[in-house]
């Protein structure tokens, strides 16, 4: 077990080592210099080219390619992801700041929309081809259909513009306004829950229905144990093994996925923080964020592999 934990975790070393690689020369192969936007269209006619030069020294970027990445891989072993050309913040301080708002928004939808799921695909398998069979598996097809921006559009316009009961923009931390917090985060958090909620229960169905056929929850039946014993105690277990991966992907979406929802809510997370670097070419802050959220992607799927130990007696790791 020490052994596999440790051949992973080298593993995941070398990816992110590999991902940074690739992110470091597609930021700046890509057409646009953020020097230039740095300078304003008013302040570009009165820049000198000397000046243009002194900034582009000052971020290093008049260094050779191979030059600027093992530097900036020296940083990152101290702790240190740079400085925002645009911003002149601490790139680090500004990740941290904001990773809070969208873990507060990521992590409850998951888990709201993981408990749903797994709720409805146990009801729909245990109950099938009843009515709430075919409502659960209609719905979950549509959910996992429908974009994500549809959906927030559709929010905005019935509770925020038709009811007016919800805010339709901003973030308020929990801490210093509960109350408002929990109103401005209900749609953000539906939006971003949906899919869970319906890919976890299209595959908590489909688990449960091949378990529940299997010779052992007959034997169960015929022992004339009680239904909830039968579904919770044998049926759900070894029927989550294959859930426990569509969760880690779904918690991996709504981590990393969140852009869509915190630019049309106007919320100030990660998501939004990559799309307007990436606009800008803000080189070291979208390094830094595909980086964080990487190193969020690889320990998630670390734990799912060994939550199948767990799951699964028969699971050896060699």
């Amino acid at each position: 077990m020490t052994t596999y934990i440790i051949r992973r975790f080298l593993h995941a070393v070398l990816v992110i080592l590999i991902l940074s690689l690739v992110i470091f020369l597609v930021m700046r192969l890509l057409p646009g210099d953020p020097i230039l936007l740095l300078v304003t269209s008013d302040e570009l006619a009165l820049t000198s080219d000397e000046k243009i030069a002194e900034l582009r020294h000052e971020f290093g970027l008049d260094r050779p390619l191979a030059a600027q990445y093992v530097t900036w891989l020296g940083q990152l072993v101290k702790g240190d992801l740079g400085t925002s050309i645009i911003h002149r913040d601490n790139v680090k301080g500004e990740l941290f700041r904001r990773l809070p708002i969208t873990l507060h928004l990521g992590l409850t939808a998951f888990i709201l929309g993981s408990f749903i799921g797994l709720v409805l695909g146990i009801l729909s398998a245990i109950r099938r081809d009843s009515w709430i069979d075919t409502f659960v598996t209609m719905m979950a097809n549509l959910g996992v259909a429908a974009p994500p921006f549809w959906f927030a559009a559709l929010l905005i316009y019935l509770c925020g513009v038709q009811l007016n009961i919800l805010p339709v923009s901003g973030y308020t931390s929990p801490v210093s306004d509960f109350w408002m917090s929990l109103k401005q985060a209900i749609m953000p958090i539906l939006c971003l829950a949906v899919f869970p909620i319906c890919s976890t229960a299209r595959q908590t169905r489909s688990s449960m229905l091949e378990v529940i056929h299997q010779d052992y929850i007959r034997t169960a039946w015929a022992k004339g144990l009680r239904e909830g014993i039968i579904v919770m105690r044998h049926a759900v277990k070894n029927a989550l093994i294959p859930v426990v991966t569509v969760m880690g992907i779904i918690l991996r979406y709504v981590v990393g996925g969140s852009v869509v929802i915190e630019m049309v809510f106007n919320i100030p997370g990660l998501g939004r923080l990559a799309v307007d670097s990436a606009v800008a070419q803000d080189y070291p802050v979208v390094q830094g964020i595909i980086l964080l959220v990487a190193t969020i992607v690889v320990m998630i799927n670390l734990v799912v592999d060994l939550l199948y130990g767990w799951l699964d007696p028969r699971t050896r790791y060699e």
